[in-house]
């Protein structure tokens, strides 16, 4: 029997492995590039629409005063609210700071100088000076006060980031070794790059030594300058020489720029470190205000 059914089992491979399948009918010709396209059209992605770049506009935008809910104080009413913040902050640490507001185009021209304010901020700068070593001017240099002086040592230690100094002034006989020095990418971010235009690359070292002794860097940036102006220790009358003489060299400057590029002050704001901004209408005192302007000097 063995035998019998060993020629069954390979009878019925033998008749599995014949097995056809349904014949699958052609795909006509002419049906095949429709089909093509079918399938390509069902993976084309929609592009979204772009959107549109916001337009800025040409000059920065200024609120009208007399129409806004905020009022403006005077110079003697604003210092009361201020100082208010401060109670109980070092003294030392407490500036106030003025932001002038102007009116003035995005791609215009900027402004910029520095300005020796009555009443000086801050007394005791740390003064460098770019010159021939072991001269006569960095002798002069020494004994005006300078803290540093020299070219290739002085250039060293910048490069160190060793830099100890407040100002940074440049003879004109080494201004040609700084421009080689390549140290525009270090000074000139801290603001300490030496220029003919920030007076300060000049034949006199001495004389811009003591010039620049209580002297105020600023520079306009998003239609607004801005600068330390005073002390929490300043008296109300010390405050105001300084505004007045800032306020004074920047509508100046405005002037001179209104021929080419419409440029004006828009607003005058005074705030503290800590304290908000108010808008000063450029009073000293008001009648109605109560406090006299004795009870606001010195710290608290």
């Amino acid at each position: 029997m063995a035998p019998i059914d060993r020629c069954l089992a390979s009878m019925a491979r033998l008749s599995l492995s014949q097995a056809t399948r349904p014949a699958v009918p052609a795909i006509p010709r002419f049906l095949a590039p429709s089909l093509v396209q079918s399938r390509q059209a069902s993976v084309v992605r929609i592009k979204g629409k772009q959107k549109k770049k916001r337009v800025l506009p040409k000059d920065f935008k200024r609120h009208r005063i007399e129409k806004t809910d905020f009022p403006q104080f005077s110079l003697c009413e604003a210092l009361r609210v201020l100082r208010a913040y401060e109670v109980g902050q070092p003294p030392g640490l407490v500036k106030y700071e003025i932001h002038i507001h102007l009116k003035t185009l995005r791609n215009g021209p900027v402004i910029k100088s520095t300005i020796r304010l009555p009443n000086p901020v801050q007394s005791e700068w740390q003064i460098a000076v770019i010159c021939p070593e072991g001269s006569d001017i960095a002798n002069a240099a020494t004994a005006a006060g300078a803290k540093a002086v020299g070219e290739e040592s002085l250039f060293e230690a910048i490069r160190q980031g060793n830099i100890e100094f407040d100002r940074l002034l440049c003879h004109e006989s080494s201004a040609k070794a700084l421009q080689k020095a390549g140290l525009g990418k270090i000074l000139g971010p801290r603001g300490l790059m030496p220029s003919e235009r920030m007076r300060t690359i000049t034949k006199d070292v001495v004389r811009s030594i003591r010039d620049s002794a209580g002297s105020v860097e600023y520079r306009e940036k998003q239609g607004a300058v801005r600068l330390a102006i005073g002390q929490l220790g300043h008296t109300p009358e010390q405050l105001k020489a300084n505004i007045e003489a800032i306020v004074a060299k920047v509508k100046s400057q405005c002037a001179e720029l209104s021929e080419d590029v419409p440029k004006e002050i828009h607003e005058v704001i005074l705030s503290t470190t800590h304290g908000p901004g108010i808008s000063l209408n450029g009073k000293f005192r008001d009648l109605e205000d109560s406090i006299q302007p004795a009870a606001l000097a010195g710290v608290m």
